[in-house]
């Protein structure tokens, strides 16, 4: 009975501590929960100023020689040695030979065809001085005068019809032109230079067999040279033949030459959407296959600003800052470069923001970096 008594006071004893504990804790004020300082986002900026800027661009090229020709063989033969190397890096004036090739079958085929020709014109002769004889002195101070060792002169003028006629059923017609055709194929065995230059590309020795239509080299006039680059057909209506042009061999190099632009491709290429122009320029130091670059300048832009391309959004809008938050402003873009736009609509004083801000919007708070 005493235990049970002992076991209920216990009981009781720790409903009542539990209670008075629970009312302590309720009691007591909850602590505030710290909230977290604002974040404003840092932006730089720029004051705009608005200008005249001049629209240029930058296009590159190879150099090649406006005068070139690839050297080909029009007849057969084994290539003999001349007084002067057929070698890249030679010089040639203009006639001088450059390659001669061994000729002496065909020279004797010419020249039986010549005697051919004077024989034809020397059994002529009686029967000249019988019926034509006011054109007999003519045929025969020709024939006094014909050298084996020229080229054939050409034929007499005929004064009649009926002398015409005789003329040509002698075949005198016939082996004179076949005897002028030999010539011009003879004259194909010794090729002579067709202007002032230089042998760039040499593939055949004396002594290698020549066929037609085999390639024997590349020769250039180093004196002109023109540069071909591609311009944006945006760029195009800035553009015309005539324009002084200023080419350097990179941006780095302080070696500049003054080209003018000569030829204008009145083609869009498909693939690149460019159009191809052609800049005419000398100088001692450029040779041919040199990389080079051209500033081509185009169409002046007033009251324009220039800005990375990177920050324009929406191909129409610029952010600026006004009462230390972000303002999304229209801007018309009127020239685009590789890496810069210009634009207008921009006021003098805008804080123009230099730099992408992620998370951007307008409206958006924020602080400019002194």
């Amino acid at each position: 009975m005493r235990s049970k008594i002992i076991s209920a006071l216990t009981g009781v004893i720790l409903l009542a501590a539990g209670f008075f504990i629970a009312s302590s804790l309720a009691g007591r004020e909850r602590p505030q929960r710290k909230q977290p300082d604002k974040v404003v986002q840092s932006v730089s900026t720029e004051e705009v100023t608005n200008r005249d800027i001049d629209t240029k661009v930058m296009e590159s090229g190879i150099l090649r020689a406006k005068n070139r020709i690839e050297l080909f063989a029009e007849v057969q033969g084994v290539m003999e040695t001349t007084t002067k190397e057929f070698k890249p890096g030679n010089s040639y004036r203009r006639g001088e030979l450059m390659i001669k090739i061994r000729d002496n079958d065909y020279s004797a085929n010419l020249q039986a065809q010549k005697s051919s020709l004077q024989n034809l014109i020397t059994s002529a002769l009686p029967d000249l001085r019988l019926d034509f004889p006011e054109a007999y002195k003519k045929w025969d101070d020709y024939i006094r005068e014909f050298d084996m060792n020229k080229p054939v002169p050409p034929l007499p003028e005929t004064a009649s019809e009926q002398e015409k006629f005789f003329i040509t059923g002698k075949n005198i017609y016939t082996t004179y032109y076949a005897t002028k055709n030999m010539e011009l194929v003879y004259n194909k065995y010794n090729l002579h230079a067709p202007f002032n230059g230089i042998l760039t590309e040499a593939l055949v020795n004396p002594g290698s067999l020549v066929r037609p239509g085999q390639k024997l080299g590349d020769f250039i006039d180093p004196s002109v040279y023109e540069l071909e680059v591609a311009v944006g057909k945006s760029f195009y209506p800035y553009i015309s033949v005539g324009q002084m042009v200023v080419v350097r061999e990179g941006e780095a190099s302080d070696r500049t030459w003054t080209g003018k632009i000569i030829r204008i491709n009145g083609r869009v290429d498909q693939a690149t959407q460019t159009v191809q122009a052609f800049i005419e320029l000398s100088g001692e130091d450029l040779k041919e296959g040199m990389y080079l670059e051209a500033e081509i300048h185009g169409k002046e832009e007033l009251n324009a600003f220039e800005v990375n391309r990177n920050l324009l959004m929406n191909q129409s809008e610029l952010f600026v800052v006004k009462d230390g938050a972000l303002m999304s402003k229209p801007v018309e873009p009127v020239y685009f470069s590789e890496s810069t736009v210009i634009v207008r609509g921009l006021d003098d004083g805008d804080q123009l923001v230099t730099r992408p801000v992620a998370g951007g919007y307008h409206g958006m708070e924020v602080q400019i970096i002194k």
